[in-house]
């Protein structure tokens, strides 16, 4: 029997619960467009970071200067068959990435503990499609991490921000009631997910996207860099209208305490 008002997490994957730092898109949309002749600098891959892939690489097409870099080396502007020729590029690409950026972000085992011993459910999305994912599960399921449900960018109509995937996730998971749900993402994107469907938020400003740095050039960082990048993270996230923003997965039990008092206060998302 469910312990706690809350019934289930939805996390995101890359940044998330693995690969601190999101950091196997990037690679693998810099060495895409590299091979096109169009070189991408990482605050640029990164803006459009939690859509689907093939929405992913349109928005970067329509960046300006990408645009026009675009058009400068292919003599015209990208169109749908070129997204859809560089999305069929970027799958062996991120095959490739993933495995290099698959170790789960540190104090990940205890939240999951933290979470069955209250008897929450554990969903999980991503903007990942279906076939970028089995060596990733295989791998997170080797450090211990079984989520109860996985739903891919691929898996439904519409990607991020709308709310497919969560609800999906939330029929899969036999949970109905929006408000004991909450989404926990490093993506702005991921958490108009969220916003959309209808439950608690929780934006990852550390670990993830918006810092965008490997745990060891994290580490390498001095306090004051520190300091300075988690300022510019936590205010991206909070203006994204996150319920609440923390560093990295480790810190969300004390969250959830706070979104468990506010439920049984009879408070709502």
């Amino acid at each position: 029997m469910n312990t706690s008002p809350i019934t289930a997490i939805v996390f995101d994957w890359a940044g998330t619960t693995v690969d601190f730092g999101s950091c196997a898109p990037i690679l693998a949309f810099q060495r895409l467009f590299l091979d096109q002749g169009v070189e991408i600098e990482v605050s640029e891959a990164r803006a459009p970071m939690g859509l689907e892939k093939r929405d992913h690489i349109a928005a970067l097409l329509n960046m300006p200067r990408i645009a026009e870099a675009w058009k400068v080396v292919h003599g015209q502007p990208a169109n749908e068959a070129d997204i859809d020729r560089l999305y069929q590029d970027f799958i062996p690409y991120q095959l490739k990435a993933v495995p290099q950026c698959s170790d789960l972000i540190l104090g990940a085992l205890e939240t999951f503990k933290d979470l069955r011993a209250r008897d929450i459910k554990i969903g999980s999305n991503t903007g990942y499609a279906s076939m970028m994912m089995p060596e990733l599960i295989e791998k997170a399921a080797q450090q211990g991490y079984v989520p109860d449900c996985i739903v891919t960018a691929s898996d439904v109509t519409r990607g991020r921000p709308y709310p497919d995937m969560l609800w999906k996730n939330l029929i899969q998971l036999n949970v109905s009631d929006i408000k004991t749900v909450v989404k926990v993402d490093d993506t702005v994107v991921g958490i108009y997910e969220g916003l959309n469907a209808g439950c608690w938020t929780v934006g990852l400003a550390v670990s993830g996207n918006e810092v965008g740095l490997s745990y060891q050039d994290w580490q390498n960082c001095s306090s004051e860099e520190q300091e300075q990048l988690k300022a510019k993270a936590y205010s991206k996230m909070q203006s994204s209208g996150a319920h609440y923003v923390i560093d990295t997965i480790a810190d969300l039990p004390k969250v959830l305490d706070q979104i468990e008092a506010c439920l049984n206060k009879g408070e709502k998302p």
